[in-house]
């Protein structure tokens, strides 16, 4: 096998650099015996500093406030002591000495643990709980003393006491991790401190392991196929023909990129051409529900959660229904940057992941307005038959119907405003419906009063 291989002298260090395969190496073989003992004499000094550092550091993190203040008084007395010969000065010394003396021997050793983060359940509403269970296994064959767990939770941080595990002994401490509000809750990962009883030293070990709740928002179940939103969805036919939907309109010509299975085969043999069948648009799915996430609209952060909460249910009952659906935000889970119109889609695939998408959205303070993602969904061209706006109680009724204009006419709007609080009412102007929710309850009754 033929290995290109090239070698250059160095006429200033008189060090020898091979090249192979790309890579570089320089040896000090050829180097004067001097020279060799000094580059080697670097190599060890910078090891040694770098592992003496690295010692430095685990003492110094290993000693808590109250260990330096202690280490701190026995520095003070052993200067007194010899300073000025104070008796006192060298018992408090004698005695801080001792004290963290006696405190090393508590970090001494390793824990052989195994530790398992079992949760019931990854995703809860808001106001619910998740019961954790960590699952503790001394696979050592010499007892584990017991010792202190950390386990962070969100922002909190839960203390668990591990209890005196036998050798290959295993013990579950349950925790609790509450859902207060909407969001993301991350658990773990869990923490083993070991610490001498005054806690003057601490010694830490983190196992890796985490995992995260959805917090879902509060959502209510709408009624199956009720109306003013839903008028359109029970099935009410448009005049648009399209060549691949549900409802049967006639027979036409076949024309170059029709596909064959929508021949139809007897009026072809009646009428000797290929004749194709054509239906007409059904509107039983299309469906965009759009979530204004600009805080600035809502009055409050509850009357924010409360729109977010009615748009959650709007798209829930849609794709539990099966329907055809376009859920958009000024912000969406996983974006950095927003898209160039504004308008961010969450993903839909099935109840469970919208709702982790409503978990994790966030207000958007850069976000466009409402009516400006209303354009952009207007003109996206998407075959829409209803659409649902959700905002707060801050935008004009003006600014509604001016967002309702940009979309066709056979486009049915919904306007809903939630002011939290507020009188529940219904108002109407074809083709734009406005609902005033001040309680999630309220969404459900509307939904029946409009449809009468």
């Amino acid at each position: 096998m033929n290995t290109e291989f090239t070698r250059s002298r160095s006429r200033i260090t008189g060090t020898r650099t091979a090249t192979r395969l790309g890579e570089t190496r320089t040896s000090t073989r050829t180097l004067g015996e001097t020279q060799r003992r000094k580059i080697v004499a670097r190599r060890r000094w910078r090891q040694i500093r770098r592992r003496a550092l690295r010692t430095w550091l685990a003492v110094t993190q290993a000693v808590t406030p109250l260990g330096w203040f202690v280490l701190g008084i026995t520095v003070l007395g052993v200067v007194l002591g010899v300073g000025l010969s104070w008796v006192e000065a060298w018992f408090v010394a004698i005695v801080g000495a001792a004290l963290l003396l006696v405190a090393i021997p508590f970090l001494i050793g390793t824990r052989a643990y195994r530790i398992a983060i079992d949760l019931d359940r990854r995703s809860v509403v808001v106001g619910g709980e998740v019961a954790a269970v960590i699952r503790i296994q001394n696979d050592g064959a010499r007892p584990a003393l017991p010792a202190v767990a950390e386990l962070p939770v969100g922002p909190a941080l839960r203390e668990l006491t591990i209890p005196f595990i036998g050798p290959h002994g295993t013990a579950d401490l349950p925790a609790r991790v509450p859902a207060p509000q909407r969001g993301l809750i991350q658990v773990g990962p869990l923490t083993v401190a070991r610490r001498d009883p005054l806690a003057l030293l601490r010694r830490e070990v983190t196992w890796p392991e985490k995992h995260l709740v959805y917090v879902h928002p509060v959502t209510t179940p709408l009624p199956p196929n009720s109306a003013g939103l839903v008028r359109d969805l029970e099935g009410a036919a448009s005049r648009r023909l399209t060549d691949s939907d549900l409802s049967f309109y006639a027979v036409r010509e076949y024309a170059p990129g029709d596909a064959m299975r929508h021949v139809h085969w007897k009026s072809t043999a009646k009428t000797g051409t290929l004749m194709v069948r054509q239906y007409e648009e059904s509107q039983t799915a299309r469906v965009a529900v759009l979530f204004d996430a600009r805080r600035e609209e809502y009055a409050s952060d509850e009357e924010f959660e409360l729109g977010v909460s009615v748009a959650a249910s709007i798209s829930v009952q849609a794709v539990r229904e099966g329907r055809e659906r376009f859920v958009a935000s000024a912000w969406a889970p996983g974006r950095v940057r927003p898209s160039v119109d504004g308008v961010e889609e969450l993903p839909s695939r099935d109840p469970q992941q919208l709702l982790n998408a409503w978990a994790e959205l966030e207000p958007a303070p850069d976000g466009l307005p409402f009516e400006v993602l209303a354009t952009g969904l207007a003109n996206s061209r998407r075959p829409l038959s209803i659409v649902a706006i959700v905002t707060g109680s801050q935008p004009e009724l003006a600014r509604i119907r001016r967002a309702c204009v940009a979309f066709d006419p056979n486009v049915h709007v919904v306007a809903v405003r939630c002011e939290l609080h507020g009188e529940p009412g219904l108002q109407r102007a074809d083709p734009l419906t406005t609902f005033t929710v001040g309680a999630l309850g309220d969404l459900p009754q509307l939904l029946l009063r409009s449809a009468s």
